[in-house]
């Protein structure tokens, strides 16, 4: 299959290192589209949708195949191996967090670098780990997904965007969330909402930027506390934002942060 088509592979810039973007759950690479200016001045930029989401061909898209997150980190491989001469610098949004360290974890020479915007190896409290949610939280979310998708988008698109300030933005997750597949939606929901990757975090040795507003409630402060305490190479900074893409509701000072830690990490 061709890979470009697969995942709607879409380059820019033509600098000397090499970045990948990653979208998170509801999204696609559009999601972006604030931070791609700043980046395609100075580096080769390759955006991509994950199979089931945006433009990619939702005829590859299999429950069997995409049971587990791993299948998509093979995806990203796949798109390295294809589009980049060099190890590259990933930076993921929340589930793609996650599928760039599956990624790396089995091929690290690919990956120079990678950044974690609101970064959660697992959803669900447990014991002393705090997720954010517990499971009857998200049984009840995965339900309302199966008797009305368009209720849940409704409804669970403002939470996660946040931003009370700025409701275009609210609007257009909401829209990005009814533009999927429901049946897609509805599995790839139930992948990400109960994977538990706890036991990978430390088995991954790139360096690493843990990015997190200072309120999510998809991806709680504690969260980024306990990626920066088990990845063995990483740090960890806050945004000063409500909501959980601070790559769309706090675009500069993310930027700032990623810029910041890509120069230092490729110098």
């Amino acid at each position: 299959m061709n890979i470009q088509h697969r995942n709607n592979v879409n380059c820019y810039g033509n600098g000397p290192s090499t970045l990948v973007f990653g979208h998170g759950f509801g999204c696609d690479q559009g999601m972006w589209r604030k931070l791609l200016p700043s980046f395609t001045e100075r580096y080769k930029v390759i955006l991509y949708d994950l199979v089931g989401s945006g433009k990619s061909d939702l005829s590859a898209y299999n429950e069997v195949d995409y049971a587990t997150l791993h299948r998509h980190a093979e995806d990203l491989l796949e798109i390295i191996h294809e589009f980049s001469n060099e190890p590259v610098v990933f930076i993921g949004h929340s589930v793609s967090a996650m599928i760039g360290m599956l990624a790396a974890i089995r091929e690290p020479a690919m990956f120079a670098g990678q950044v974690m915007v609101g970064p959660s190896p697992c959803f669900i409290n447990d014991g002393d780990y705090v997720g954010g949610f517990n499971r009857e939280d998200i049984d009840g979310l995965l339900s309302l997904m199966h008797d009305n998708y368009l209720k849940w988008a409704a409804n669970m698109a403002p939470l996660v965007m946040g931003a009370p300030d700025q409701p275009d933005l609210r609007q257009e997750l909401t829209a990005s969330f009814c533009r999927n597949d429901p049946e897609i939606a509805r599995h790839f929901a139930r992948v990400t909402f109960l994977s538990d990757h706890r036991a990978d975090v430390p088995r991954s040795h790139t360096p690493t930027l843990v990015l997190q507003s200072t309120d999510d409630m998809i991806a709680p402060r504690e969260v980024g506390e306990y990626m920066r305490k088990h990845l063995p190479v990483s740090w960890l900074a806050f945004v000063d934002n409500i909501g959980h893409c601070p790559h769309m509701s706090a675009a500069s000072d993310s930027t700032e942060l990623i810029q910041t830690f890509i120069t230092r990490l490729l110098k």
